[in-house]
Formats: C-alpha cells, structure tokens, sequence
C-alpha cells in the first residue's frame, strides 16, 4: 500500500507543474488572441494589449516547464541517458601526497 501511495504523490508532483505549464500558455494565448481579435472590430478605437495576463501566463509556463525538463535532466543524468555535455561536471583528484 505504501508503495502506491508514494507512486501517486509522485505523479501529483509532476502533473501539478505540467497543469501549471498548460495553464500559462492558455494565458498567454488568451491575451494575444484578444489583442488580435479586436482589430477588425469598428467600435473599438485603441485596443489594449493585456499585459499582465499574458506575464502571468509567461511566468506560470516558465516555472512548470523548467520543473519538468530539470526533472527529466535528472533522472536522465541518474539513469546515464544524457551525452558528455549535460553529465556532472567532477571535480579533479587532488594530487597525492608522496609519502616520507
């Protein structure tokens, strides 16, 4: 029981920044959209870009999708799927001390 338990929080921590990705971009298309949509419109003199959605939107995108790719970096890194340029960088020996 324990291990389904821990299965499912660990999906929920992984949906939770997906469903914030997809929720960021839906802002930002929202924004943009409605920009665009009222230039044919005659009643309208100056339309307004809605700035702060779309902001919302940029950051809410950002943050999930970063969570996701350094996830999947690491676990890629953990199962050695990546190439030489994303492994860990170790750090060098320290040359030994001759003994006397």
């Amino acid at each position: 029981m324990k291990m389904v338990i821990s299965r499912f929080i660990a999906i929920l921590i992984l949906v939770i920044p997906g469903l914030m990705a997809v929720t960021g971009f839906l802002f930002m298309k929202d924004a943009v959209f409605a920009f665009y949509s009222v230039h044919g419109d005659a009643s309208v003199a100056h339309p307004t870009f809605e700035w702060g959605h779309f902001l919302l939107g940029l950051l809410l995108f950002a943050v999930g999708m970063t969570f996701l790719g350094g996830w999947i970096l690491y676990r890629d890194r953990k199962r050695n799927y990546v190439g030489p340029r994303f492994k860990e960088k170790r750090k060098p020996k320290p040359p030994a001390q001759p003994t006397s």
